[in-house]
């Protein structure tokens, strides 16, 4: 029986984790993935953060660690408290190769008895990392899996009737949080479509299609 574990705060999941989990399930008989609680890193819950596993990977194990140490880093105390944490409190043992693309993979992998399972550690494949997609979801969007992106963005509409500061009110907003924005669609259909100024039911249906 070959288990594989990997484990991470996945803040967010994206492309580069996934690469992990993907050979790891390609090469093992059973795959866990343990996903850390991290407040001081990523204001998406933990709940959330595992479900985007389950569902992008219905095949895996995941365990979510609510208790798990915060520290990071390869001092020795460090390390010691990440191992006790798998060994003891979480029990997990008869894991025959352990994945990951970080330096912990070498200690965890030994107090595992394990297999150190390494996945594209210079990042050729994948050059992505957490960091960067938390400074800028929408710039780093192409190694987002769609489940993660949607629960990254927030979509901001603004209803009203013509004329009221609508489109002036997006752009500046685009502007203040530095993103992007989409002008009314239904005023460039209606200039070009309107008959007597009106239109049917079913052009407004049009529009709303055409607007997404």
């Amino acid at each position: 029986m070959k288990r594989g574990l990997t484990l991470g705060k996945y803040a967010p999941l994206h492309k580069g984790h996934q690469l992990v989990i993907e050979t790891a399930l390609s090469e093992m008989d059973e795959v866990i993935v343990i996903v850390y609680d991290c407040p001081e890193t990523t204001t998406i819950p933990l709940s959330v953060r595992s479900n985007w596993i389950r569902k992008i990977f219905p095949a895996v194990k995941v365990i979510e660690a609510w208790d798990g140490p915060t520290e990071v880093g390869d001092a020795p105390e460090t390390k010691s408290k990440h191992e006790d944490y798998l060994l003891r409190r979480l029990n997990l043992h008869g894991v025959s190769h352990f994945y990951s693309s970080e330096f912990y993979g070498g200690h965890m992998s030994i107090a595992l008895g394990a297999v150190n399972r390494i996945v594209d550690k210079e990042r050729r494949t994948v050059p992505v990392s957490g960091m960067k997609i938390r400074q800028n979801p929408y710039a780093w969007r192409d190694y987002l899996h769609p489940q993660v992106y949607r629960d990254l963005i927030t979509n901001v509409v603004l209803l009203g009737a013509p004329s009221t500061g609508k489109t002036t009110l997006a752009a500046e907003l685009a502007t203040e949080f530095k993103t992007v924005w989409m002008p009314e669609y239904g005023r460039e259909y209606w200039e070009k479509h309107q008959v007597n100024r009106r239109l049917s039911l079913q052009q407004l249906v049009e529009i709303a299609k055409g607007h997404l």
